[in-house]
């Protein structure tokens, strides 16, 4: 397992904080992939020998996880992301579920990746599948997919995933509580204590349309999730929108207020969330490199 001391030099100013203080609580309270879409990623892999997973913006490492036990036989992962805490975790959480497999943390933007180099009698690496899950939104897709495509191997699958949050969720308590978290914050959706949140200039199908990964299916997973009141805040101080830091020395009045709201609203004692875990698999026609 290999993990570089220092950041890539091109890492964007201010992302490496974005994330950093959610880091210790993001596997706690962030909802999983779901098996079937794990096992999906699987069935692109199986015929393959020794397969090996580029997972971008990997967080905790979620998707390596799920992905190493729908199939043990992952021969190496490479896991991305712009947060050292991040990286951190996903070294804690994946450390003991590896068996035979070889682990790098890459702590970069998507947008400038590059494979490191390999050492001394090792071969360069291909990915065979390229996985992005609830963080495309975060990058230059172009970008992201222009070198995606310059380091896969030819039969490559990229995989973006995603389902949203609870600040895009619609029902009556999400709406209650993104107006509650408003009040606090101001009536735009924070990313960060820097800026506000960028919406994406257009649909994740528009840009691998104008990719070489213009072959791509779509698969919905609908499910339910139910929420207590304390999973809900949690799962708020892991996010860029509502994270702790944001509300300052008002964080603790804003999860009074908020607790209290939720209690409220929540229907036998639980809060649910309808969400469909939406999974695009491009590949390359005829496998172009």
């Amino acid at each position: 397992m290999t993990c570089p001391d220092d950041p890539f030099p091109d890492l964007p100013a201010g992302k490496e904080e974005l994330f950093a203080v959610a880091a210790a609580e993001y596997d706690r309270y962030r909802p999983g992939v779901p098996t079937e879409a794990a096992e999906l990623l699987a069935d692109t892999l199986r015929d393959l020998p020794d397969p090996t997973l580029l997972d971008l913006g990997t967080g905790t490492g979620q998707v390596p996880r799920v992905l190493l036990k729908a199939l043990p036989s992952v021969a190496h992962i490479e896991a991305v992301d712009w947060s050292r805490p991040m990286l951190d975790q996903a070294r804690a959480a994946l450390t003991p579920v590896l068996g035979n497999c070889t682990l790098s943390l890459v702590q970069t933007s998507a947008d400038v990746y590059a494979p490191l180099a390999p050492l001394p009698g090792e071969e360069w690496w291909t990915p065979d599948l390229i996985t992005c899950c609830r963080a495309y939104h975060w990058m230059s897709g172009p970008d992201v997919l222009a070198m995606a495509h310059r380091i896969a191997a030819p039969e490559a699958t990229l995989a973006i995933m995603g389902d949203g949050s609870l600040w895009t969720h619609e029902a009556d308590w999400t709406r209650a509580l993104r107006d509650l978290i408003q009040q606090y914050l101001g009536p735009g959706r924070r990313a960060g204590v820097l800026s506000d949140y960028p919406k994406p200039v257009r649909p994740f199908q528009e840009d691998l349309a104008d990719s070489a990964w213009r072959d791509v299916t779509e698969h919905r997973f609908p499910l339910t999730r139910s929420w207590t009141p304390e999973g809900v805040l949690g799962y708020l101080r892991t996010t860029s929108f509502a994270g702790a830091e944001l509300f300052a020395e008002r964080h603790a009045a804003f999860e009074d207020e908020a607790r209290a709201l939720l209690g409220k609203l929540a229907a036998g004692g639980s809060l649910v969330e309808e969400a469909v875990f939406t999974v695009l698999l491009a590949r390359r026609p005829g496998g172009a490199r």
